[in-house]
Order: C-alpha cells, then structure tokens, then sequence
C-alpha cells in the first residue's frame, strides 16, 4: 500500500484516505507530500508548505508548534522562513520567492493583482475587480480572495470594502487589523 505524509502532522497514511486517523486533518492530495516548515509570528503559527521549488501554500494561525524545514526540504522552504520572519520584524516589505498557486484561471489573475497592491497600502474589491477587467465580478473577486492560499505573501489583507471597512479575512479580522497596523507603521 502507498502511504503518503499528513501534511498537518506528518504521519504516514494511506494515500487513499481523506483524513489522517492520528489527528482527523483533512487529506488534499496534491499537498500530501508537500515539504512543511513552521514559525512562530506575533499572528501565531504561520504554516509554509512547499513543493521541490516554490511555496504552494501559507496558512496563518495553525495548530502545532515551530519546527524548522526537515532535512531534505527544498531551499526555497528555509528561505520562505527567514523572508516571513524579516517581514514580521519589520525588516522586509516584499518578498522574492518562487510561488505555485493552484486555482483556477480567474483566481490566479486576482492574486496577481493582488501583488500589485504596494505595501502600506489597500485597495478595495471594486478596485480590484476593475484593474482585472471585470467590474461586475466583485463577489468572485471576494472569492478569489477568500481563496488565496498564501498569506502575507499574496496580500489579500489589504483588499478592504468600499467605504474602508476591514471585511473578511480567513485568518480573523483581528489579524488583518495587525497586518494593516503593522505596514502602516513601517510604510
């Protein structure tokens, strides 16, 4: 039987099961042999998952504790690592790492203009739904956003309503206020 690693907790499980048995964490395939790498952040635990060259997802507020890329990872998971945490610190307001985004057409072209958003700034989802081309699209655009599967990196945190109300953000409202805080401190 082929097993796979629990890209949650690394145990080894079947590659044919939807939830890992030691901790019931949801099993998505293609992330099943993803390299993981974790650190801590004044938002909690910040997950990176890679593939052998570029990041494929960053979650926000996972459960676990710190644990360093294992040997064998790509390079890309260290530097990924030491790039959040300058970002954090305040030392670093863009980030160079090779990304695979897995989403459809349409989420991909909003979360490259979403990288489009300079640092310390915001824009809301009509804006966003404009600079795409499609004006009318602003709940798929909300989507979209709510779909990004790298954050910080890929900055969803600065899409905000119309009227700069803070609205919807997966990791909590309470994290994108820091983000926002934070760059605009730094900015």
């Amino acid at each position: 039987m082929a097993l796979i690693n629990c890209p949650e907790c690394r145990q080894r499980v079947s590659h044919k099961a939807s939830t890992c048995p030691g901790g019931g964490h949801s099993l998505k395939p293609e992330e099943a042999e993803l390299h993981r790498a974790a650190i801590n952040s004044p938002l909690g635990l910040v997950e990176i998952f890679a593939a052998d060259k570029a990041i494929r997802r960053v979650g926000i507020g996972g459960r676990g504790a710190e644990s360093a890329p294992r040997a064998g990872a790509p390079a890309i998971l260290s530097e990924c690592c030491r790039q959040l945490e300058e970002y954090f610190s305040g030392k670093r307001s863009r980030f160079d790492l090779a990304l695979d985004l897995q989403g459809t057409e349409f989420e991909q072209e909003v979360w490259r203009q979403l990288l489009r958003i300079p640092y310390g700034h915001t824009a809301s989802y009509r804006e966003i739904a404009e600079a795409i081309g499609r004006p009318k699209a602003l709940r798929a655009v909300g989507a979209a956003n709510g779909k990004n599967p790298v954050a910080v990196i890929v900055p969803c945190h600065r899409v905000i309503g119309r009227d700069g109300r803070l609205v919807g953000y997966g990791g909590g409202l309470w994290r994108k206020k820091w983000l926002l805080d934070h760059e605009a401190r730094r900015g």
